[in-house]
């Protein structure tokens, strides 16, 4: 044991000699044996970089690619809330398009429908083969009267035994979703009194 300990003390002494103290005032700087750790390579914005042929050290964002924090800034349609509250925005922060909802129904079919049924009735395969007991029907007066952006926090955060889906699930996609997913409830619930008047003749 005296041997470790005396080994011990003499592998402290000899870094100590090797590295010196770090932050002590000295007139010979110590050993830095790990010197990237105190001054690492990096390219600072805005300045020169001879790493690429137009010498410019700040570069445009390729393609695909997030900005830190715009996924996560405090705007309606990134959140679903209305900014600076705790509310959610009543009606859909965009325009609604034939694209969007074609979108919105491919992506409800692949993510939604197993458990909701195609027609959001909560009758999806995942409750046919008995996997899930309770699958909520989205046409119940309850959602239907759910707020645009909760029914956009539901889908990104999840609810009860429904988990989130905003790993899975882009931003874009979650609102075409509710998109979808409002054109499903009117189709239901919807009367002839919701037909504009010029398409009213064409009714079957």
């Amino acid at each position: 044991m005296r041997y470790i300990l005396l080994t011990f003390v003499a592998v402290v002494a000899a870094v100590v000699a090797i590295a010196g103290f770090r932050g002590s005032t000295s007139r010979r700087p110590p050993i830095e044996i790990f010197a990237d750790m105190v001054r690492q390579p990096k390219q600072r914005p805005q300045f020169q970089s001879e790493f690429f042929a137009d010498q410019r050290g700040s570069r445009p964002r390729p393609a695909g690619t997030i900005a830190r924090g715009e996924p996560y800034a405090e705007t309606p349609w990134n959140t679903g809330r209305v900014p600076g509250t705790t509310n959610f925005v009543e009606a859909l922060p965009a325009a609604v398009t034939h694209t969007m909802l074609a979108r919105g129904q491919e992506r409800f079919l692949i993510h939604c429908a197993p458990c909701h049924g195609a027609q959001a009735d909560g009758n999806g395969i995942t409750k046919k083969i008995g996997a899930m007991g309770v699958v909520a029907n989205l046409h119940d007066k309850r959602i239907v009267e759910l707020p645009d952006g909760e029914l956009f926090y539901t889908i990104s955060y999840g609810k009860n035994l429904m988990s989130g889906y905003a790993a899975q699930i882009g931003i874009d996609d979650r609102w075409a979703i509710v998109a979808y997913l409002r054109a499903l409830q009117l189709s239901r619930l919807g009367t002839v009194d919701d037909v504009p008047p010029e398409w009213r003749a064409k009714l079957k």
